[in-house]
């Protein structure tokens, strides 16, 4: 591919992109095996390298929201790592479909992430590794596959030791392949391997773990990966990087990514593209982690970062919903340049891309990078604080505002609130973080199976889950409010409640589930499936029953709608 000038970039406080974790500087470097002669490169397939300009006929549609948006990011000078996109065109047939997973066919992206990177895809001195990730020309999130870490093998485990001097990073990073590489390529519940972990450190917090430990885990892991799949798990990186495109490819038709399409109208025939991206680790210690956020309050609009990290950790823990997020207070104490470099680079993108954003990003001791950004899920409130505020601050004009708030009225804008009869104090059974607002009675029901038969008989459902997992899709449409012991508000099953326009509470600590008994434990009390609750999406709270409710109206904000169509030319 032809390069061309650095595409010029908007200014923005950012720390220094250090090429790799700052650990390596005390390793010398191992020799890097000779890259191979450049090969062609192929149609549809897309880099991002911050320099390369992107082709002509490139965009959305082609290269998939993910893709397009990092290319877009990278050229406002953003610290994105360098990926290469294997377009949606690839997911049409089967035909291209195992097109795109052939190493002679993905070579030459391959091959540019190792000029990038001064690494080796597979070296056993210098390993490149890899995240393979989906992307659709519409978001979708969390309705395909991701794998991170790809490349990492018993053979490759030493450079990426030497690379580092993180034994606890490496032995992490293995684990959490050998598990996700299970679940997404070979088909194994994930409960093989978090019954391996609970076998082995019970309740423990994976992050309270030394390398030691994480090693001992990573060789059970092994272990139950060979008897549980009946073959062991890849030892080659080519095998590892193949079938990672082809699952990511073979998500598209996944259950709950066509139920997702036929709840929102999506036509099966776009497609996803697969980004293949140089790792960055957020688990590489006390001054890393991972990071998802929205630009803007996306509950209620209003304007400021709201963000959920954890340090120490890998992107998917924060969206799978298994783990639960703290708010950006810490990030902001313990990593002020950090904070103030996310701010600035989500002003930049606000004005880049005209709406409210939903980034993902990850801290690598100490620098920042960004891996996503996409126009955020919104509530109707928040659609028309976000679309007012724009308008004023001169990021859009009045026509687009006008577009983006037309059908919001009083009746769309009016909020439920929890209130006491008779001016008694009402008292929660237990707080979780709220990740979107409103209030939501209904019975409560364990499983889609459940909410389905209630929903059928005209009950209110509230269901009640261990983690916010997007496979819990249908079930969650069929109610009206998710609540979880675990998860982040930011994890993709809250992304998507607060697109339905459920109320979602999610890291509610107090909650214990009992699938036998078919009960519920919230804080000191303990209910049955099919009792009524009450969520309040706007303090956290839970409430056993049904809670008497008022209705407001956000009178302010509908006055500024009125003005704003009141503008409009005749």
């Amino acid at each position: 591919m032809k390069r061309r000038h650095r595409h010029s970039a908007a200014a923005v406080r950012l720390p220094m992109l250090h090429p790799f974790p700052r650990a390596a500087d005390r390793v010398r470097a191992a020799p890097v095996a000779p890259v191979a002669r450049q090969l062609p490169w192929p149609d549809e397939m897309y880099l991002i390298d911050g320099t390369t300009p992107a082709p002509p006929g490139a965009s959305a549609t082609s290269m998939g929201f993910k893709g397009w948006n990092l290319l877009r990011m990278a050229q406002l000078g953003l610290p994105v790592p360098p990926a290469f996109v294997l377009g949606t065109h690839y997911c049409l047939d089967a035909e291209a479909r195992t097109q795109a997973a052939t190493a002679a066919f993905y070579q030459p992206g391959l091959q540019s992430l190792e000029r990038a990177s001064g690494l080796a895809f597979g070296d056993a001195a210098r390993p490149l590794l890899l995240s393979v990730r989906s992307g659709a020309p519409v978001s979708m999130p969390g309705m395909m596959e991701t794998l991170l870490n790809i490349g990492l093998c018993d053979r490759t485990v030493v450079g990426l030791l030497r690379q580092t001097g993180n034994p606890r990073l490496v032995w992490d990073a293995y684990r959490r392949l050998v598990a996700s590489h299970g679940e997404v390529v070979a088909g194994l519940p994930a409960k093989v391997f978090e019954d391996a972990s609970t076998a082995l450190f019970g309740e423990r917090d994976e992050r309270e773990l030394d390398f030691m430990e994480l090693r001992a885990m990573t060789e059970r892991f092994l272990a139950v990966y060979a008897d549980a799949a009946g073959t062991p798990f890849p030892q080659d990186p080519g095998v590892q990087l193949r079938s990672a495109i082809q699952a990511v490819l073979q998500s598209w038709q996944s259950d709950k990514a066509r139920s997702y399409r036929r709840m929102n109208g999506i036509d099966d025939a776009i497609g996803t593209a697969v980004t293949v991206q140089r790792m960055v680790f957020g688990n590489a210690g006390g001054l890393s982690g991972a990071g998802v956020g929205f630009t803007r309050d996306p509950a209620s609009g209003a304007p400021g970062l709201w963000v959920d990290f954890l340090f120490n950790a890998q992107g998917e823990d924060v969206v799978s919903g298994r783990r639960s997020a703290h708010g950006h207070q810490q990030l902001a104490a313990v990593l002020p340049q950090i904070w103030q470099a996310l701010q600035d680079a989500a002003h930049l993108l606000e004005r880049a891309f005209g709406d409210m954003q939903d980034i993902e990003f990850t801290v690598q001791e100490g620098s920042l990078f960004m891996l996503q950004t996409r126009t955020g899920k919104r509530t109707a409130l928040a659609a028309a604080r976000i679309a007012l505020d724009l308008c004023d601050e001169g990021v859009i004009d009045a026509a687009t505002a006008r577009a983006r708030t037309a059908g919001l009225d009083r009746t769309r804008l009016a909020q439920p609130r929890v209130v006491a009869a008779g001016g008694a104090t009402l008292t929660p059974l237990a707080l979780a973080a709220a990740a979107s607002n409103g209030v939501a009675i209904g019975e409560i029901a364990l499983d889609e199976a459940r909410a389905r038969v209630r929903h059928d008989a005209g009950a209110a459902v509230i269901l009640v889950r261990r983690d916010a997992e997007t496979s819990d899709l249908v079930a969650l449409n069929l109610a009206e409010g998710l609540l979880t012991a675990c998860g982040a508000r930011t994890s993709h099953a809250a992304v998507v409640a607060r697109q339905l326009g459920k109320v979602c509470l999610v890291g509610c600590t107090a909650l214990q589930i009992d699938a036998q008994t078919r009960t519920v434990t919230i804080g000191k009390v303990t209910v049955r499936e099919g009792d009524l609750i009450t969520l309040d999406g706007d303090s956290g709270a839970v409430y056993a029953g049904s809670a008497g409710t008022e209705i407001t109206y956000p009178d302010d904000l509908l006055a500024r709608l009125a003005r704003l169509r009141d503008t409009a030319p005749a």
